[in-house]
């Protein structure tokens, strides 16, 4: 919601007061479950969990973890789909942070 370009920005800035934007992400991994899968898996910094809100940098897979129980209508249903990824960045300098997505990145490719 921070980029201009979503839908939500208007709303987010209104309820963040200009204090900034939330440091939970989701993007999708192009390659569907497998790809999403390396992705984490290629993570050192990251910690993966299935919360938020922590001091450390989360990372999930929803669709082979917290959403795994649904059929793919139903993950799809609920803006889950195959190569999705959350990230819940953390206290760690932006530079090792940074660095740890680049091997995500690396491990995908």
């Amino acid at each position: 919601a921070g980029l201009k370009t979503s839908k939500w920005h208007e709303r987010a800035k209104k309820y963040g007061r200009g204090l900034g934007y939330g440091s939970v992400l989701a993007f999708n991994i192009k390659g569907g479950l497998e790809a999403g899968q390396k992705f984490v898996a290629g993570l050192k910094l990251h910690s993966h969990v299935a919360n938020i809100g922590d001091v450390r940098s989360l990372v999930i897979h929803p669709a082979s973890t917290t959403h795994s129980q649904l059929s793919p209508e139903e993950q799809a249903s609920t803006g889950v789909f195959p190569g999705l990824v959350r990230l819940s960045v953390g206290l760690e300098s932006i530079e090792d942070i940074l660095a740890d997505l680049e091997e995500g990145f690396k491990a995908v490719s």
